[in-house]
């Protein structure tokens, strides 16, 4: 059996280390790796055309020159899981919806709990935009990437966030040079 080559690049965000993955495919991965990069080693990876597409793209949207990702993406799920970020690769930059309102996209309207479950399962944070999935009275959710990181992301993008005493104390310090939770599923 052939075993495939996987390709790793980094991009300093102002959100701290992107770290993304690649196949011949397209991207595998995706997460905000904080100060613990693949394998331990310094910031730089065997990198292919879909990781210097990936650094490109990623590069112009923290810029604010692109909205849409136009990347070859090649995650790994079940087939519900790769359903729901089929969905979130639908939600238009600047725009929310809830797990309900994907459960709907589904034709699955009381699936949202399962939603959520896939939603945090996602392998290509950012890119595959689960930050832009908020509760269904309009608060912020968790996310892998933690709390500060969605709300600075829904800012760059222009939604007005519902304020609450959860949200209004965040500070992007406090995870700036921490791993993305709930990575352990991954690789």
């Amino acid at each position: 059996m052939a075993t495939t080559s996987m390709y790793t690049d980094y991009l300093d965000t102002p959100l701290g280390l992107f770290e993304f993955m690649a196949s011949e495919q397209g991207i595998c991965q995706a997460i905000f790796c904080g100060d613990k990069v693949c394998g331990g080693e310094p910031a730089q990876g065997k990198t292919n055309d879909i990781t210097a597409l990936c650094k490109q793209q990623l590069t112009e949207y923290f810029a604010g020159e692109r909205q849409v990702f136009t990347l070859p993406l090649a995650p790994l799920g079940t087939s519900f899981q790769q359903s729901v970020w089929r969905c979130l690769t639908e939600i238009p930059f600047g725009q929310v919806k809830s797990y309900g309102d994907i459960a709907k996209m589904l034709n699955k309207p009381k699936a949202a709990q399962a939603v959520g479950g896939a939603n945090g399962r996602n392998p290509i944070t950012l890119i595959v935009p689960c930050h832009r999935v908020i509760g269904a009275d309009g608060a912020l959710t968790g996310y892998a990437g933690g709390i500060e990181r969605k709300l600075w992301l829904l800012k760059h993008e222009g939604v007005s966030v519902k304020v609450s005493d959860d949200n209004s104390q965040l500070d992007i310090n406090n995870v700036i040079h921490k791993r993305q939770a709930k990575t352990q599923f991954l690789r």
